[in-house]
């Protein structure tokens, strides 16, 4: 299986982590966006969203977005809940994920952080939407140590792939606690460094 991936990407990270967690072997393909990459013929032809990450298996199938590749690569793991209603919450922070999180932290990340674009040229709206997302989590960590049951699972990878970035963004993870101690168990977890 080859991962068409960038690693400036949490999407990305996100099916590294999948991979590393179960051991599945894999070859990663760094492709760079910035270069256009991602918009050649070739590329093209091949996931024409013209996004990473997208996976190739040995027999040509290919696959694209991280959640979608998360959970095909992480059937009958550990990493998806046995309990019908369990998953049900782990796709509910999957969703949520794409849809609230990520579009405010790592869009805002990869104008700081890539772009390397003075806070003047960012849309402000993003860190209002970034630390209403991070005050989600915040209260939902209140409580519990992983996001969904008593164990990690793909919300938490999914979920920690930008989060652990988000000083990158210029968020203060020092204002949420209980978000910057879920970061660390979930990568002492998965045997990361910052």
């Amino acid at each position: 299986m080859t991962i068409y991936g960038n690693s400036v990407s949490g999407n990305c990270h996100k099916v590294a982590f999948v991979c590393d967690r179960l051991g599945i072997p894999n070859r990663w393909l760094e492709v760079d966006f910035l270069k256009g990459e991602t918009r050649t013929p070739e590329f093209l032809a091949m996931n024409p969203a013209g996004q990473v990450p997208f996976i190739r298996f040995e027999d040509g199938r290919l696959l694209a977005q991280s959640n979608a590749i998360m959970l095909y690569l992480a059937e009958g793991s550990d990493l998806i809940p046995a309990d019908a209603f369990e998953r049900a919450l782990m796709n509910q922070w999957l969703f949520w994920e794409q849809y609230s999180h990520e579009t405010a932290i790592a869009v805002r990340r990869f104008h700081a952080f890539v772009l390397k674009k003075p806070d003047s040229d960012i849309d402000p709206a993003l860190m209002e939407k970034g630390n209403r997302a991070l005050g989600v989590m915040e209260g939902h960590l209140a409580t519990r140590r992983y996001f969904v049951g008593e164990k990690l699972s793909l919300a938490d990878l999914a979920l920690v792939a930008y989060t652990r970035f988000a000083h990158e963004a210029g968020f203060d993870l020092a204002t949420f606690p209980h978000v910057r101690d879920w970061v660390k168990r979930v990568e002492d977890d998965l045997n990361l460094t910052s």
